[in-house]
């Protein structure tokens, strides 16, 4: 029952018009999408061969219009498989009233989904991932807390965490990603919550608490404290902002290079829930630079490593006070900066060898 009550307290009663005026409009687009992909594809492949030989020519660029072209058909297949999937569960769960049955194949499914789409950028893209640590996301439940980089490590925790370690995450995401139809449907059946960010912060902190109460051995909650992804001057906004309410912090803060500042309300909100759960944090490197679609059009995704990092931190460790926390808090995110650092010298030193 506790797994039902976190799914309902995740939605926090979308109107089911909203709902469908949405799905109305995202997933005839995502099918008309595969069939004139498809349908395209001989075309579109050879238009990217022409402007890939042309760019290696020219610019002497990877092979990138290839690599676009055929992880946009995968993704759109991907997507349009699960989706049936997805539909095929409501059927075959009495239109979805065995919520115990359709969740769970729901979550397994989505593991599917995510193994497939990962894979699918590390073949095409020559990715290496390196991972230290990740043992100790054993036993649950953990709030797991991760660095946000780019537009690609969205993957890592469930590529990491819940995919191989079987975890089951509960996710804080932005609603602007319910315009992605897998997303919308599945992590609307599982213990989600897209934040509102127009309810107001008090809003948004209760229903984070209530998302990460009931968690059981298996589970785990996943947040981004950093709240976007990083650049040097969203980092220096943010310290600025944080020096007009706490100097003292901001100046705790100051030496901070790879890392925006944490955002502490989301994680306080998360300990008032789960008060007797230890901490992951999942920090990695190699990521970085790829914030927008040009950044990997440009060439920088091909044959990265990345490398990750878990440490665990047990609850017994964790300060009771809020100032307390907030300081531990701090002190992690600097820790975890310097640790980026240390690996991004290492990685430029091996491409000055090379």
């Amino acid at each position: 029952m506790a797994y039902s009550l976190v799914v309902d307290l995740s939605n926090h009663g979308e109107p089911r018009g909203s709902k469908i005026a949405r799905r109305v409009k995202t997933i005839p687009a995502l099918l008309v999408g595969l069939v004139l992909v498809t349908a395209l594809l001989p075309l579109l492949l050879v238009g990217a061969l022409v402007v890939d030989l042309f760019r290696a020519a020219t610019q002497h660029k990877p092979w990138m219009a290839l690599r676009l072209v055929a992880f946009l058909w995968i993704f759109l297949l991907t997507d349009t498989a699960a989706l049936l999937a997805l539909f095929a569960l409501w059927l075959v769960s009495g239109f979805g009233r065995n919520a115990k049955l359709m969740v769970g194949a729901t979550w397994h499914l989505q593991q599917l989904w995510v193994r497939v789409l990962f894979g699918s950028v590390k073949l095409l893209f020559g990715l290496k991932l390196i991972d230290e640590g990740a043992e100790c996301l054993k036993p649950g439940p953990v709030i797991v807390l991760i660095r946000h980089a780019s537009i690609v490590d969205n993957f890592l925790p469930s590529v990491l965490v819940a995919a191989r370690e079987r975890v089951r995450l509960r996710y804080v995401i932005k609603r602007e990603l319910l315009s992605e139809p897998c997303l919308d449907v599945a992590g609307q059946r599982l213990p989600n919550y897209f934040v509102r960010r127009d309810s107001g912060e008090q809003v948004e902190r209760d229903r984070i608490r209530d998302l990460a109460t009931g968690m059981g051995p298996e589970d785990g909650f996943l947040l981004y404290p950093e709240g976007t992804r990083f650049t040097a001057e969203r980092r220096q906004r943010a310290l600025d902002k944080i020096a007009e309410r706490d100097p003292q912090r901001a100046a705790r803060l100051d030496s901070i290079e790879y890392l925006l500042p944490p955002k502490v309300g989301g994680l306080l909100a998360t300990l008032d829930g789960a008060p007797q759960t230890d901490v992951v944090l999942m920090v990695h490197q190699g990521f970085d630079g790829l914030r927008l679609i040009s950044d990997i059009w440009g060439g920088a995704l091909v044959g990265r490593t990345v490398n990750v990092r878990f440490t665990r931190i047990a609850h017994d460790q964790i300060p009771a006070t809020r100032e307390q926390q907030v300081e531990w808090l701090d002190s992690l995110w600097l820790e975890a900066d310097r640790w980026v650092a240390k690996k991004t010298d290492q990685a430029a030193a091996r491409t000055l060898e090379g």
